[in-house]
This record gives C-alpha cells, sequence and structure tokens, in this order.
C-alpha cells in the first residue's frame, strides 16, 4: 500500500476506533455507576426496582429500573450496541491497514519466529475464531456457575494466550493482537449474548409470557467480565507508543501484570460505585504499576543489550555511523527508500552527525536496550551492533 495513502488511511481510522471506542466506555462505565446508586423510590411505585436522581447542564433527570418483568414495553426503547459494533470495525480495519497491508515489520519478527506474511495473517484471525469459540464454550458450560474457579480458569487461558502470541509475533504485534482478541470476545459478548437475550426479555414482556431469568444473567455476568476488560485493553491502545512494554524481553509477562493492574484499578471503581470506603485497590494498583515499571527497567536487567559496559574501548563515530548507515538509514533520512516509509518516521533522520547526536537517547532506548528498532529487524543488526552503539552513546555520543 502507497505510504502516503496508508498513513493518512491510518490516521482515519484510528481516529475513529478511539471516538467509538469512548463511546462504548463511557456507556459502559456510566450503566455500571448507575446500577450501583440506584434507590428504592421513596414513595413505592409499581414495577419500579430503583430510581436515580441526577443533575447536568443545568437541568434534572430522573431514571428508573424497572423490575425484571414490567408491565408493558414503551413504543421506544433504546439499546447500546453501535459503540461496540463500531469500535470492532474500526479497530479491525486499522488492524487491516497496519498489520496486514501495511509493513510486515509491525507483524512479523524473525528472531520471534520464521513465518511468512501470509502464515501470520492466518494466524490472526484464527486467533480471533478460536478465542471467542473457547470463551464462550467455557461459559455455556456448567463452569459458569462455579463462581471463582471459572474466573480462574479465564484468567489462566488468557495468560497462555498472551504468552502463546508473543512466541509467534512480534512483541508489537503480539500486544494489539492480544487487545483485538479482547476486543473480539467483548463485542462479542455484546451482540451475541447480551442484546439477544435482551430482545428475547422484550419479547417475552410484550406477549404476556413469563421471563427466562437464566438470560438475564448470562447478559449481567458477560457485561461485567467486558467491564473488568476495558483498562487492560485501553493499555493495548497505548502501548505501541511505549517500546520499553512491547520490545522487552519478556514482553508477554509485562502484560499479564499490566492486566493485572488494570483489572484492580478497575475493581476499586466498582467498589467506590457500590458504596465501599475500601481504598486498597489504588495503592495495590500504583505499586503494582512501579514494580513492574522497575523490573522492566532496562537499568534493572544485567544482561543481555541493556548491559553496557561503558568503560569498554572507545568507539568511534565512524564505527558508530556505520551500522547506522547499514541498518537505519534506510528508512531514517529525508528521501526514505524503504517501500514502507515516504517519510522518515517520526521525522527522525540521520543524514547529518548532529541530527545522529540528537537522536542519541532515542537510538539507546529503541536498538540497545530493546530490540524494537529496526522494525522486526529487517536489516539484520546483529547484537554486537547494538553494544557497540550502546557503548558509544554511553561514551558520550563523541561525533568529533
Amino acid at each position: 500500500m502507497d505510504p502516503v495513502l496508508s498513513e493518512w488511511l491510518s490516521l482515519a481510522l484510528r481516529w475513529a476506533h478511539i471516538i467509538t471506542g469512548i463511546a462504548w466506555i463511557g456507556s459502559s462505565f456510566y450503566f455500571m455507576w448507575l446500577d450501583s446508586h440506584l434507590e428504592p423510590p421513596e414513595k413505592p411505585k409499581d414495577g419500579v426496582e430503583g430510581e436515580l436522581w441526577m443533575t447536568h447542564s443545568g437541568g434534572f433527570y430522573v431514571v428508573e429500573k424497572m423490575n425484571l418483568a414490567p408491565h408493558e414495553v414503551p413504543r421506544t426503547l433504546h439499546w447500546f450496541k453501535w459503540e461496540a459494533a463500531w469500535t470492532w470495525i474500526t479497530g479491525f480495519l486499522l488492524l487491516i491497514v497496519v498489520y496486514y497491508f501495511g509493513s510486515a515489520s509491525f507483524l512479523i519478527d524473525p528472531e520471534v519466529a520464521d513465518i511468512s506474511h501470509t502464515q501470520a495473517i492466518v494466524i490472526s484471525l484464527v486467533v480471533f475464531i478460536v478465542a471467542w469459540a473457547v470463551y464462550d464454550g467455557m461459559y455455556r458450560s456448567p463452569l459458569r456457575h462455579t463462581g471463582a474457579w471459572a474466573e480462574i480458569v479465564g484468567i489462566i487461558l488468557l495468560c497462555l494466550a498472551i504468552w502463546g502470541l508473543s512466541q509467534v509475533f512480534s512483541g508489537r504485534g503480539a500486544y494489539v493482537h492480544v487487545g483485538a482478541m479482547i476486543g473480539t470476545i467483548m463485542v462479542a459478548n455484546v451482540w451475541m449474548i447480551i442484546i439477544p437475550g435482551q430482545r428475547k426479555l422484550v419479547e417475552a414482556t410484550k406477549a404476556g409470557e413469563p421471563l427466562d431469568a437464566r438470560l438475564a444473567f448470562n447478559a449481567k455476568q458477560r457485561s461485567v467480565h467486558n467491564n473488568y476488560l476495558t483498562l487492560p485493553v485501553v493499555f493495548i491502545m497505548m502501548s505501541s507508543h511505549y517500546s520499553g512494554t512491547y520490545g522487552h524481553e519478556y514482553n508477554w509477562l509485562i502484560l499479564i501484570a499490566m492486566f493485572a493492574v488494570g483489572a484492580v484499578a478497575r475493581h476499586w471503581f466498582n467498589l467506590r460505585n457500590a458504596g465501599s470506603k475500601a481504598v486498597w485497590p489504588v495503592p495495590v494498583a500504583v505499586i503494582g504499576f512501579v514494580a513492574v515499571a522497575y523490573l522492566a527497567s532496562p537499568y534493572f536487567a544485567s544482561t543481555g543489550t541493556a548491559s553496557v559496559d561503558a568503560d569498554a574501548e572507545a568507539v568511534t563515530f565512524a564505527q558508530a555511523y556505520e551500522v547506522l548507515a547499514n541498518r537505519c538509514v534506510s528508512c531514517h533520512t529525508e528521501k526514505p527508500t524503504d517501500k514502507n516509509f515516504d517519510t522518515a518516521p517520526k521525522n527522525v533522520m540521520f543524514d547529518t552527525p548532529r541530527q545522529i547526536k540528537s537522536a542519541a537517547a532515542r537510538i539507546r532506548a529503541v536498538s540497545v536496550l530493546t530490540k524494537t528498532m529496526p522494525l522486526g529487524n529487517q536489516t539484520k543488526m546483529t547484537a554486537a551492533e547494538r553494544i557497540l552503539l550502546g557503548r558509544w552513546i554511553a561514551a558520550g555520543a563523541n561525533i568529533e
């Protein structure tokens, strides 16, 4: 795909994805808050389970939650489903543009797995189908009534999926696929479980038939799952900007830890919405985040490319430039020769010694402390070359 077209198409889809995602997450958070703040009416009302008075933008609002079987269904009934659908649609189109039709380097890393671009796409699609089938099958089985055991099994399967994807795709590709996999499950929950269940309840109400409480139970269970998965998925949406996460040797472990941090943070919101004064999730989430950041920091590591001996024999600028010229300049130049880029990525160019020196910290972060650059290591930068760049930068990145 033409680089200019790809960039603008990616921008349009990413913008739409964020907009629809905000709408979906906002409605999800609102209804979780709403459910937990309903109170019995001061004067009992027939068929009303709870009500809530609110003020916003200069007006007063009254929301009433009806019992499972209201006497009648109004002519206009609002459904919350298209926010979820369009979040998934724009996200999947973005996956196609950036990872399927875009640079294969975003998806594949030969040092991780020797697979072709076509194989990677097939694996990607199969993952989404299998993930939903396994999850849905588990929560249609008797296991869904076992309480915490079902959640424990689900967490174990999620951890295995995260580890497995990290063994197939590049770090960045693995992260986005975990997010897309979870997003697919969340949207399928809405469209295949929650909405159909609600439709059946509405139809039964109109027909005056007994309502199946199992439909409400299943819808609520899937809705709670979606609620706890929201913040981890938002983290994945942001992670592509932070190579220290997906570019780490143990990127899969970092992602598992951040899932836990996000879920604990969401639990605090839910506790607070329910009227609990418990604050323990806040320090747990903060300490967890700080611990992950510290342990994942290349400054904590003692092995691999993160360990650079600044006291070793000095590396000249000519030696450093030779590595950059052979491995990086095809993209990072005023007129890239790499077919995937029309302009230098992030406007980082290595055309002059001063440009290189000013980018030394970036080079160290993405090519020495992590291996996220070159993308997919298409230019075959070696471990020795990464160490050489690290030694040059540690000595002050001298360009004389």
